[in-house]
């Protein structure tokens, strides 16, 4: 299996994950132009692509889905939380095909078996993914105040991940944000998962995962060098070999393959 993020961090997000027999996409808050453009940048067939899943119904993340889904009809797969957010930017009521998922149920895409499962953020009913062809599986977890042992549960299935690291503390206390901002950021119950929890979440998995990627870096309170160090120094103690990639607002990463 292959996953590329195509964007990541607050102004957009979209990750493609690819197997031998198809594709899914995860969020679509980048334009429907872009996230088709991308998957060609990266190798990939928009036709293979297999179905939508949406973290939560956050603008960063459904901001495309609406012209993403008449222009490349497929499902639409979220909690009822999340598809009520995305039924609300749907231009034409009933354009887009939703599929409700609940939190620990896996479904089936045809290629893929996904199962969701519950994350910790201000949202309707936010969730991560684990997605498996049957020998391997990619998990999908960001916009987490924190990483409790049930998600934990989940990651460690994981062979490799796309994981939050958002912001760096020191950043985030001396950055231009107001405090109820920054308050809310770091807040475990609704926020966003500093450098060093990430690192720490990565650190426990780090004996089964073979490949990570840094996802939805603050512009104003994170810069890639930093999430990335942080990691590596973390993982260094463990003396654990793991690939790292850092996933970019502007720019598709290098695809990762598993």
């Amino acid at each position: 299996m292959k996953v590329t993020v195509l964007a990541s961090g607050s102004k957009g997000n979209c990750i493609y994950i690819e197997g031998d027999d198809g594709a899914l996409l995860v969020d679509a808050g980048i334009s429907s132009r872009r996230i088709r453009s991308s998957v060609v940048d990266c190798g990939g067939d928009i036709s293979c692509v297999e179905g939508l899943c949406i973290t939560h119904e956050h603008s960063d993340h459904i901001r495309g889905v609406d012209v993403f889904s008449r222009q490349c009809p497929m499902t639409v797969f979220g909690t009822g939380g999340t598809l009520a957010g995305v039924k609300e930017t749907l231009k034409s009521p009933g354009s887009a095909s939703l599929s409700r998922i609940i939190p620990g149920e896996a479904f089936d895409t045809g290629t893929f078996s996904v199962t969701p499962f519950s994350t910790s953020h201000d949202a309707a009913d936010p969730t991560g993914f684990c997605i498996s062809d049957g020998e391997v599986t990619i998990g999908v977890c960001t916009d987490t105040g924190m990483v409790t042992t049930a998600m934990m549960e989940y990651l460690s299935r994981c062979d490799a991940l796309v994981l939050e690291s958002n912001h760096c503390p020191v950043m985030l206390e001396n950055g231009p944000y107001p405090v109820f901002l920054k308050r809310r950021i770091a807040d475990k119950n609704r926020g966003h998962l500093s450098n060093q929890a990430a690192s720490n979440v990565l650190s426990e998995l780090c004996g089964d995962l073979s490949a990570a990627v840094l996802a939805h870096l603050s512009e104003e309170n994170n810069t890639p060098e930093k999430a990335i160090s942080t990691a590596r120094e973390t993982l260094s103690l463990f003396e654990h070999n793991v690939d790292l990639e850092v996933g970019l607002q502007h720019a598709v990463t290098r695809t990762i393959e598993v």
